[in-house]
């Protein structure tokens, strides 16, 4: 039932317009979202820079309907690529193969995010492109994509994916990166998948993403463990202990505005912590789409909202 609201809610425009211009929807948007434009997500980037973690910066949404929207996605990141390098920010950029055209174009998105890794690759020092995991029917595509972008010439360590510890071929498809070293970022996953292809239980997700975390720490490759579950940063923590596994062999990954002092307390400790920076238009709809996906979400907004 909550799962149909959001869904609703997000189509709504009239909800959106008063989301937009009311107070706790600009305090929403504020602390979650970095603003409607590149330059609010420069700007933020260099703020959170400043205070010690680097960033990944997505511009929000999916599921693009036309061509036109697909390539104005595609110059936003060239653009940010650009700044990214001019203004030295310790940053790299984070995008869905939706949002390039996969839905409109499969080869247009295919040509879009190709040159988005080959600008990525060029750069002085060398940026990096994360492919995000979108549902279940795009996940076999964009793993394939990945693998292909890697195994190009100059792209190796340029490029990534993610996984989602609570899809039950989560432990196969990390071999298969392993296996040509591409890196990975291991989330718990937020869409809402069958119980024949993901795992239910909140102990399942957990266990397996424990599990994971492992097997990436261990590979020497360099990866992102993204995650505010401070239960499993702590055994993150003591594993890398106990296997002298050095802290900057891996990154810890978590959401702009989500546990600031959870994040600064990692970094005082010595730990890598990167930010994920959404920006765009797109917030209202996004943030409505997440809380979707999975309504629990609602009530750890509200608690974050009251964090510092």
């Amino acid at each position: 039932m909550l799962r149909a609201l959001f869904i609703s809610l997000s189509a709504s425009r009239s909800l959106r317009s008063l989301a937009e211009r009311s107070s706790i929807g600009r305090r929403v948007s504020n602390r979650f979202v970095a603003g409607t434009g590149v330059e609010d997500a420069l700007r933020v980037t260099l703020a959170v820079n400043q205070a010690g973690p680097s960033v990944s910066i997505d511009n929000l949404g999916e599921n693009v309907t036309n061509a036109e929207e697909a390539k104005e996605s595609a110059h936003l990141y060239h653009q940010l690529l650009d700044e990214i390098s001019a203004r030295k920010l310790n940053a790299n950029v984070s995008l869905k193969l939706t949002h390039m055209g996969l839905d409109v174009d499969e080869n247009l998105a295919r040509d879009q995010v190709t040159a988005l890794v080959a600008k990525a690759a060029a750069m002085s020092p060398r940026n990096f492109v994360r492919v995000d995991m979108e549902g279940s029917p795009y996940t076999q595509r964009t793993l394939d994509f990945v693998h292909e972008l890697h195994r190009v010439p100059g792209n190796e360590g340029c490029v990534g994916a993610v996984i989602q510890s609570y899809m039950r071929r989560s432990e196969a498809d990390v071999a298969k990166l392993l296996g040509e070293k591409i890196r990975i970022r291991l989330c718990k996953g937020a869409y809402k998948e069958a119980e024949d292809i993901a795992f239910q239980k909140k102990s399942e997700v957990d266990a397996n993403y424990v599990k994971l975390m492992k097997t990436l720490m261990k590979s020497g490759v360099y990866h992102g463990l993204a995650t505010h579950d401070e239960n499993i940063i702590n055994q993150a923590k003591a594993f890398a202990t106990s296997e002298r596994i050095s802290r900057d062999a891996f990154e810890f990954q978590m959401l702009y505005g989500i546990r600031r002092d959870l994040q600064q307390r990692l970094i005082n400790d010595g730990w890598r912590i990167r930010v994920y920076i959404p920006f765009g238009t797109e917030w209202y709809p996004y943030f409505m789409r997440r809380l979707a996906e999975r309504p629990a979400n609602a009530l750890f907004v509200a608690r974050n909202l009251l964090r510092k």
